[in-house]
């Protein structure tokens, strides 16, 4: 499987970072490069993919796993092509940067690969039984995690319980949860991530 995948930001030869970006459920790579657009990264070149029918899989992720399936398993072979295509274009860690954040905690909790960090709003693992991190797979990455008290799709409790399971995985999470009841990614949110990807951007320049 090769997905196509929509490009935008710094030139492929000279960007330092590749951002997998991952839309979430009735969007799609347009959203994803709007939301870039609040981030201040000029050495970062985003990579997205699109799901089939703007959805990773049908059920809510708080479902067990067998109920989004076999959608589930498709979608996270997709974002594995996705990796290895970057990987293969000469960046050999990347960053992940979604409000899919459901189906990027899914796959590096359960399969962890090399990464330089995540960035996830409003999401967490998917189904009833959290997964159990099988050593430190995700040692020293760092991670922003971030939602609002009351948001309609993303318990509170799933992203503090995601948040732990990264930890346990080795990942240094920053973890915050803003007050509130609406489904969306705020400047704080932003301003947050354009520090790391730019910190990270720094660290992979030759």
């Amino acid at each position: 499987m090769t997905p196509v995948l929509a490009e935008w930001g710094a030139p492929a030869d000279r960007a330092a970072l590749a951002v997998l970006a991952v839309h979430g459920r009735g969007q799609d790579p347009a959203f994803m490069q709007a939301t870039a657009s609040r981030l201040d990264t000029a050495s970062v070149r985003f990579f997205a993919p699109e799901a089939e029918g703007n959805t990773w899989y049908p059920l809510s992720f708080l479902e067990p796993v067998e109920r989004n399936q076999p959608a589930l398993d498709r979608s996270v072979r997709v974002l594995e092509a996705s990796l290895d295509r970057l990987a293969g274009a000469g960046f050999d860690r990347v960053w992940g940067f979604s409000q899919g954040a459901c189906l990027l905690s899914h796959l590096v909790l359960s399969a962890p690969r090399p990464v330089a960090g995540l960035v996830l709003f409003t999401g967490g693992y998917l189904g009833t039984a959290p997964p159990v991190p099988a050593g430190q797979g995700l040692c020293g990455v760092p991670v922003v995690l971030r939602s609002i008290e009351d948001d309609p799709w993303g318990p509170r409790h799933r992203v503090e319980e995601t948040a732990a399971l990264l930890r346990q995985a080795g990942a240094e999470v920053d973890l915050r949860i803003d007050p509130g009841t609406d489904h969306i990614i705020t400047d704080e949110a932003c301003a947050t991530a354009t520090r790391l990807l730019n910190a990270a951007a720094v660290a992979e320049a030759p």
